[in-house]
């Protein structure tokens, strides 16, 4: 996508509605940020070129990319009759086998062309699936869900500070502040294996799910951000506000967000 890229919201038969923006910040020269919007597949994706790496922009352009490649190339309708525990494992192995296809060919990709040696992606991928949703993620691109009035994270971040914050060490509040916020764990690309995370959750009408990259949460709070969504119902405002809200706080890297709502 590029810079300052305008959001759309469609109504689709699948009873989704979509909004997105995409924007460089106030700090970078390059958005190495990229997203997949598919409301017909009912399948969203946004993905990061990891700071720091060469190539960011490119990882995160095959990242997305591949997700929809993958989908293209393997229907989802043969998990058509399977319910339950069966259902849910099967789309599970079907998005770890997507992102460890997408973390080979980046790598590969990396191996060819030495001008991107080291290019890495987080990503962020979100199925509807009628009432489940199936979130795959690698790195600290986010997925939450705002209910009535509430947000909740749906995943957890591959980070050093998350690291740390699990083990008890670290406060949320100082992790933000922490000088290596920014360092990631797992990424595309990043190590021969990809190991993404998989989640179930049961959606209900009225839910939103968004999706993001640090751009938004690194300078949002989790309650800042639930405010803006709050303000609006149209998914087109919610999208340019958050993006907005970011660059007042200083907008230090690009900024993604897909917002989807049921």
């Amino acid at each position: 996508m590029t810079q300052g890229m305008q959001h759309r919201e469609k109504d689709m038969k699948t009873k989704l509605r979509v909004g997105f923006r995409t924007d460089i910040g106030k700090a970078r020269v390059v958005n190495e940020d990229a997203l997949l919007v598919l409301p017909a597949d009912r399948l969203f994706a946004v993905a990061d070129g990891v700071g720091g790496s060469n190539s960011g922009e490119i990882a995160s352009r095959r990242a997305v990319n591949g997700i929809e490649d993958f989908l293209r190339e393997n229907s989802m309708e043969q998990a058509a009759g399977m319910e339950g525990e069966q259902r849910q494992d099967w789309f599970r192995g079907y998005f770890v086998r997507c992102f460890q296809k997408i973390n080979h060919d980046i790598r590969s990709a990396a191996e060819i062309e030495l001008d991107h040696s080291g290019m890495a992606t987080t990503a962020v991928a979100a199925y509807f699936d009628g009432s489940a949703l199936y979130i795959t993620n690698i790195g600290d691109s986010r997925a939450y869900l705002i209910r009535a009035g509430g947000m909740t994270q749906l995943t957890e971040d591959h980070s050093y500070v998350a690291d740390l914050i699990s083990a008890g060490t670290l406060t949320k509040s100082e992790a933000r502040e922490h000088p290596r916020k920014n360092m990631i764990t797992r990424a595309l690309g990043a190590g021969v294996d990809a190991e993404p995370d998989f989640y179930r959750f049961d959606v209900k009408p009225g839910d939103r799910v968004l999706l993001c990259t640090d751009g938004l949460h690194g300078e949002l709070t989790d309650d800042e951000i639930c405010a803006e969504i709050d303000r609006d119902s149209d998914l087109n405002r919610i999208c340019k506000s958050l993006v907005q809200a970011a660059n007042e706080k200083g907008g230090h890297d690009n900024i993604t967000v897909v917002c989807a709502a049921v």
